[in-house]
């Protein structure tokens, strides 16, 4: 296993995660069971010294006896201090020595009914006590002292078999813990190396490769994103393909034109003044399809990558369909063909870019001239639900209905040799698509072979 795979670092920070809540909650363990067991020895000795204190009435031998033979039986250590601050009984503890004098700060808290707490250490120093000690006092005089006295070794004893059996028990967490992860690690990273190793297998170029992951998460969501980032990446480099393959047909067809032609005429192969003048309108032609391609291109290249220059603002449809007509009419002229204009009862104000919406009619418009033999085009402006409708109907060719989906794409064409006859670039409809969009709005396409084609286009109407 690598150290720096996602397996491992995934399971070294889970690891660290439990580490930092077992250590904390093991240290708070410990404090609590020896807050416990010394809270209850301190409780004991405080019950005892206090009873001690208030039966005591005299400090006769008697009483003297009574108390050691109850350290006995309690097992607890039994010191009396006489009203002089003397030690005159222990029952066996050995840091009070009998006949010796205690601490006079201590006697005289005593003396004023303060009672005493703390912990002393052997001689040997190899124990620990808790002593509690209370004054006693009898109609009002103070006779003395009593101590009551508990090792603290049995306690230490306890906490420290408890200390052990957590170290085990975290020992014992941290190795089930350590197993666990490694499974949860594996499981967890699992999708994520497949996802590792698909786009991998896409990079080098395999677009078919599928990642079968369904959970409903995020590591669902994203090997289904990666799923769809390859058929993104196979439709792209298929459409990359086509495209460079119809460029450079449509580059290839005209240049061949330029050259064979201005060849001829190089040459003077040619046996009359109206076929020189003949292969000069050949170029010309084909010089001018030239340049409509590379403008095409131009324009969408720009559109791609939002780099087209667009001035909104409030615009005239009527007006700018009076505009468009003005150009196309004498195209419209010449191939005998009626342009019929219904402009809207209102004016229809929209936001948008008037130079880049004849754009858009223009070409619609001339497609419809373009691909219409005999009969009109009609254009009409309505209004509905707060959207300027506009339809481009002409009377031509039309669009088998298997090909509509498509007209839009880029290159596509009905019947390629009757297309490429007529002029067009396969780039026109793509633009026109690309800057409705650009303008929030949208186009429809509706078609009958010989009964021709309406081209529906919308957009929001500006809100007063």
């Amino acid at each position: 296993m690598k150290l720096n795979s996602i397996v491992t670092k995934l399971g070294v920070t889970i690891f660290l995660i439990i580490m930092v809540i077992l250590l904390p909650l093991g240290y708070v363990s410990n404090k609590i069971f020896i807050q416990f067991y010394y809270k209850q020895i301190e409780e004991e000795l405080n019950s005892l010294s206090t009873k001690y204190a208030h039966s005591i009435d005299t400090l006769e031998p008697n009483v003297i006896e009574m108390l050691d033979k109850l350290g006995e039986l309690t097992n607890k250590d039994i010191v009396v201090v006489n009203q002089h601050g003397r030690i005159v009984s222990n029952s066996g503890n050995d840091t009070y020595k009998i006949g010796s004098n205690i601490n006079s700060i201590k006697f005289k808290l005593l003396t004023e009914g303060i009672p005493i707490e703390e912990e002393l250490v052997s001689e040997l120093g190899n124990e620990r006590f808790l002593s509690v000690g209370k004054p006693i006092n009898y109609k009002g005089n103070f006779l003395g002292a009593v101590f009551v006295v508990e090792s603290l070794n049995q306690m230490d004893s306890s906490v420290n078999q408890i200390q052990k059996t957590l170290i085990l028990a975290g020992i014992g967490a941290s190795l089930i813990a350590i197993g666990i992860i490694l499974i949860v690690s594996k499981r967890l990273s699992s999708p994520l190396l497949q996802m590792e190793e698909a786009t991998r297998s896409i990079a080098k170029g395999n677009l078919e490769t599928k990642l079968k992951l369904h959970s409903n998460d995020e590591i669902g969501s994203l090997s289904t994103a990666i799923n769809e980032l390859a058929v993104e990446v196979k439709s792209f480099r298929d459409n990359r393909r086509e495209f460079f393959a119809n460029i450079s047909h449509e580059l290839k067809t005209p240049i061949t034109y330029l050259e064979g032609y201005a060849h001829i005429l190089k040459e003077g192969l040619f046996n009359s003044q109206e076929e020189q003048s003949q292969y000069l309108r050949i170029i010309e032609d084909e010089s001018k399809r030239l340049s409509r391609l590379v403008n095409d291109l131009f324009e969408l290249s720009k559109l791609d990558e939002g780099k087209l220059q667009v001035d909104f603002e409030e615009v005239d449809l009527d007006e700018v369909l009076e505009n468009v007509f003005n150009k196309v009419s004498l195209k419209a002229k010449d191939k005998g063909i009626t342009l019929q204009f219904f402009p809207s009862e209102n004016v229809s104000l929209i936001e948008g870019d008037g130079y880049r919406l004849e754009q858009i009619f223009i070409n619609l418009i001339d497609n419809a001239i373009q691909y219409t033999v005999s009969g009109y085009v009609e254009v009409t402006i309505t209004a509905a639900e707060e959207r300027a409708i506009v339809k481009v109907k002409d009377t031509g060719i039309g669009i088998p209905t298997e090909n509509i989906p498509y007209v839009f794409d880029r290159f596509y064409r009905v019947e390629k040799s009757r297309s490429r006859a007529l002029g067009g670039s396969g780039l026109g409809l793509a633009i026109v698509k690309n800057l409705i969009e650009l303008h929030h709005g949208d186009i429809d396409v509706n078609s009958e072979i010989d009964n021709g084609t309406t081209f529906t286009v919308s957009f929001p109407i500006i809100k007063r």
